[in-house]
């Protein structure tokens, strides 16, 4: 794989060998013919071919004999066809769409390198409030988009845009699906939407799917083909404000929290009972959560049934799902103890 890759970048810089070897041997006669004809030392003889082929302007080194005129003669008509090569090369290139080419090359170098990212697949109006919300919080970010316009509004943002299908399996596997944290989908269509939670959940088991549904059908659907979480805009749009009308302090804290250095993060324990066996019994089988990171702990979640606001020390079981409170750091400490039980924070 790595021998094509390299093949392939050769290709991509193998259409500018002509000009830059042209250019390289200008170089060496000019500067030959200066040391022949004039005797100077070769940094004298290189600056001369230098200011002669990028037309400066500075005087001679010295005052040239009539040979060494005609040496730069010579220069300047080599100079003058190289540069004519180089652009024809240039204009050449970018009518068949080189440089496009040559920029998803190097973003897919770049997506390979990703990990623990989030994938948006669909740029419209729910895309770009996700997207502008995870660049705040300094979250690697990869966007699907297969509309032109939409995709240079998010470039001219700064992400990182992969211009493809989001319902190919290709696709998916080409923005990282494999190593990613998060795939969210907000394509118009929900079918569409569905194709994509389908491909992903077959690709990476363990990703975070989260989907947006226009309707209740769409919406049982999709947590039916596997997404972990299913918005739809108009209620979720309904519940924040009925929330805002009855409980206004609740939504102001979820407001303050998004811009401070604290985080809700969710943990998710793994499904292998042998390991958090051997977990709980290095920490005497219970965990001091006042003791864990100094995060606070709001929740857990067993089998589908949440305890808020736990006691102190919390059994470990399989699948068990920890959601803390705290700073970054915090957090970071709490990831860093569970990691041998952990899946991934989810």
């Amino acid at each position: 794989m790595k021998l094509f890759q390299s093949n392939k970048y050769k290709n991509y810089f193998k259409v500018w060998g002509a000009p830059l070897i042209l250019l390289i041997f200008l170089f060496i006669f000019g500067a030959l013919g200066y040391r022949i004809t004039e005797g100077w030392d070769w940094g004298d003889c290189l600056w001369m071919v230098l200011i002669t082929i990028t037309t400066i302007g500075f005087g001679e080194v010295e005052v040239l004999s009539a040979s060494g005129r005609l040496i730069t003669f010579l220069i300047i008509g080599g100079g003058l066809f190289v540069v004519q090569l180089t652009l024809q090369r240039f204009i050449q290139l970018s009518e068949l769409g080189y440089f496009i080419r040559l920029e998803e090359l190097r973003l897919r170098r770049l997506i390979r390198r990703m990990k623990n990212h989030v994938i948006i697949c669909g740029y419209g109006r729910t895309g770009k409030e996700i997207a502008d919300q995870l660049n705040s919080e300094a979250i690697s970010t990869l966007i699907i988009e297969i509309d032109p316009t939409r995709k240079s509004e998010a470039e001219d943002k700064g992400f990182n845009v992969l211009m493809q299908d989001a319902t190919m399996d290709e696709t998916l596997l080409l923005a990282g699906i494999k190593n990613c944290r998060s795939l969210v989908v907000t394509l118009p269509s929900d079918a569409a939407n569905l194709y994509v939670i389908l491909s992903a959940k077959a690709l990476n088991n363990d990703c975070r799917l989260i989907a947006r549904a226009a309707t209740e059908e769409a919406s049982n659907k999709l947590k039916l083909a596997g997404a972990n979480a299913v918005v739809s805009p108009y209620v979720a749009a309904g519940r924040t404000m009925a929330a805002s009308a009855l409980r206004p302090i609740a939504v102001d804290f979820m407001d303050l929290l998004a811009g401070s250095d604290c985080e809700i993060e969710e943990f998710k324990l793994t499904d292998n009972i042998q390991k958090i066996n051997s977990f709980a019994n290095r920490t005497q089988q219970e965990i001091d959560i006042s003791k864990f990171g100094g995060a606070l702990l709001l929740a857990t979640k067993t089998e589908g049934r949440l305890i808020g606001n736990p006691i102190d020390k919390v059994t470990l079981s399989p699948g068990m799902i920890l959601i803390f409170l705290g700073s970054q750091k915090q957090l970071e400490s709490i990831r860093n103890r569970l990691g041998e039980v952990l899946i991934k924070p989810v």
